[in-house]
């Protein structure tokens, strides 16, 4: 037999083995559960994200996207004309990963309402370089 110290350290480190094991059989249901999520989401038609190929945030936080793990329909209102839309899974995948777009943004604009803006800017943007260019002319 050994002393009371040697007894309370086998005593200390049998609980704390104990205490181990329960906390990985904790952190597994946890796995599992976020597993068994992440495929109900996507058996309900939600697209999977890879957070590999997202644009790089100078942000602390995480979107909820990425700690879901799944891009989910998020329904908005166009600030414009007021038309309900829904901002599909397939089309935040391609803003978020493909055309590298911020992670904290969302839709604003229906397709209509966006391409009406994008010609407004184009024909500002045309205006202002003919201003500059007629403004560089020599005097005749």
């Amino acid at each position: 037999m050994g002393s009371n110290k040697q007894k309370r350290e086998a005593i200390d480190a049998k609980r704390q083995a104990q205490r181990d094991d329960v906390r990985e059989q904790a952190r597994r249901e946890i796995e599992l559960s976020r597993r068994r999520d992440f495929e109900a989401r996507l058996a309900r038609g939600e697209v999977a994200v890879e957070p590999s190929r997202l644009a790089p945030s100078n942000s602390y936080s995480i979107p909820h996207f990425v700690e879901r793990g799944t891009y989910q329909p998020q329904p908005f209102v166009c600030k414009d004309c007021g038309v309900a839309e829904v901002w599909t899974p397939l089309q935040q995948k391609w803003w978020y990963e493909t055309a590298k777009g911020d992670v904290f943004t969302t839709a604003t604009r229906c397709r209509a309402c966006r391409a009406r803006e994008r010609a407004r800017k184009a024909a500002a943007r045309r205006a202002h370089l003919e201003g500059l260019a007629r403004r560089k002319l020599p005097a005749s």
